[in-house]
């Protein structure tokens, strides 16, 4: 209601916005909440073994074992993955276009691999500007963010979780690693994040704890 006297003040209908006097009420978001380990494999039994998800269940595990942001791992090209000496690294663009390259932890690897194979595609074979992910149709397109995480939606649902999105597999990395004993130190450098009282804040919020600080 109060947008629409803004928009008769702005049209010189009315001299004043009634509402403006008003309190609004302040919209809550939901806090972060990174899945357990048990939540993980719930998530990816969950996952048909079909093309599509095995394509699927190679981003979520890359998401997981990276703690990348959805645009980082959904905009990986097939130039961005190397393997020397039978180690395999991956190549990102960070927030701030920021650049890095990291190894590949091999389960991401493995999935990748797998995932290409649905397809009948292979990493040696394919041009390096050609997307990681593919279309559903093996299209050069490669699979949008919106697709996946329309995917990823339907998951939670059959796995039995709440309903969250494609940002909550970065949170799972961070309290998976937390939970494993890494520490506050370790998971910032992990998460590329820019201080540590960032990755504090962070990891309170993921885990319920009250920031008192």
């Amino acid at each position: 209601v109060g947008s629409f006297y803004a928009f008769l003040v702005r049209m010189d209908v009315l001299a004043a916005n009634p509402c403006d006097q008003l309190q609004r009420p302040r919209v809550l978001q939901p806090p972060p909440r990174g899945l357990s380990a048990d939540e993980v494999r719930r998530l990816l039994a969950a996952i048909p073994d079909t093309r599509v998800g095995l394509r699927d269940r190679a981003i979520v595990v890359t998401l997981l074992l990276t703690g990348r942001r959805r645009a980082e791992v959904l905009g990986m090209t097939i130039g961005d993955i190397a393997c020397e000496r039978g180690v395999p690294y991956y190549a990102y663009r960070g927030k701030g276009g920021t650049r890095g390259r990291r190894e590949l932890p091999m389960p991401a690897y493995d999935a990748m691999r797998a995932a290409l194979a649905a397809f009948g595609r292979e990493l040696s074979t394919m041009s390096p500007d050609e997307p990681l992910w593919l279309s559903s149709r093996g299209s050069g397109a490669g699979v949008t963010s919106g697709v996946f995480a329309g995917n990823l939606r339907r998951y939670y649902r059959c796995a039995g979780l709440a309903r969250s999105g494609v940002h909550a597999l970065r949170h799972s990395a961070a309290k998976l690693r937390r939970d494993a004993g890494e520490s506050v130190e370790q998971v910032s450098r992990f998460l590329d994040h820019s201080s540590l009282a960032v990755t504090t804040t962070y990891l309170r919020r993921i885990e319920g704890q009250e920031d008192t600080g």
